[in-house]
């Protein structure tokens, strides 16, 4: 899953996309609506947290705009405005839910997990393949029953491999997907990644090279 988080609260941003990247998903942080607007007009996110009381450009605005886009982005609108009157507001600007301060980290990932399903085909929450089985939920890993200490990015790519249902995925995809705006496209990051979850993974190999054209999961 990749996620802008778009909050003004440097602290709170800034906490909210580390415990999100330790949980696997590719997260971006900007400060304001107009930093937001940018990075949605050149990466695809699945879901965009907004901060409705932003500086500039504010939550509702980047809201507007992205439902203006036609974009498959889903938006949760992140604010301390917990009256009802407010929420009916808030989703009235086309966002997909509502979440409000103080609120629970558990409970973001929660509704961010909910959001992200919603844009694409619906994918159960256990992912299983040739003995593979991740949880999301749950966040393991395990095959043929032994579990799987996997680093976060390599959950990651394991989650957008098994989503690819044994279509091949170039490197590119497995970028876009798994990493953050500040990984080096020009690196060997997502071959090395590759290679040590194909090491933990274990034999019979089951993640397999396709020459010129990425990676597939399958025996």
């Amino acid at each position: 899953m990749r996620v802008l988080v778009a909050e003004d609260e440097r602290v709170l941003a800034d906490t909210v996309a580390e415990g999100l990247r330790r949980l696997a998903m590719a997260v971006d942080v900007v400060y304001d609506g107009e930093a937001a607007i940018e990075r949605l007009g050149v990466n695809r996110y699945d879901v965009a947290v907004l901060d409705r009381d932003m500086p500039g450009r504010t939550g509702d605005e980047v809201c507007r705009w992205i439902g203006q886009q036609e974009q498959p982005t889903r938006v949760l609108l992140l604010t301390a405005a917990a009256g009802i009157r407010d929420r009916v507001e808030g989703l009235g600007l086309g966002a997909d839910d509502y979440l409000t301060k103080p609120f629970a980290f558990a409970e973001l990932v929660a509704r961010l997990q909910a959001l992200s399903r919603r844009t694409g085909p619906a994918l159960p929450p256990v992912l299983e393949q040739d003995g593979v089985v991740l949880d999301v939920a749950r966040h393991t890993a395990s095959r043929d029953g032994q579990i799987l200490s996997l680093s976060p990015k390599e959950f990651a790519v394991l989650h957008v491999l098994l989503r690819a249902g044994g279509q091949v995925v170039s490197a590119e995809d497995l970028l876009e997907q798994a990493w953050d705006e500040h990984a080096d496209p020009f690196t060997n990051t997502v071959r090395m990644t590759v290679m040590t979850l194909r090491r933990k993974l274990g034999d019979p190999p089951v993640i397999h090279t396709v020459p010129r054209a990425g990676y597939r999961l399958g025996s």
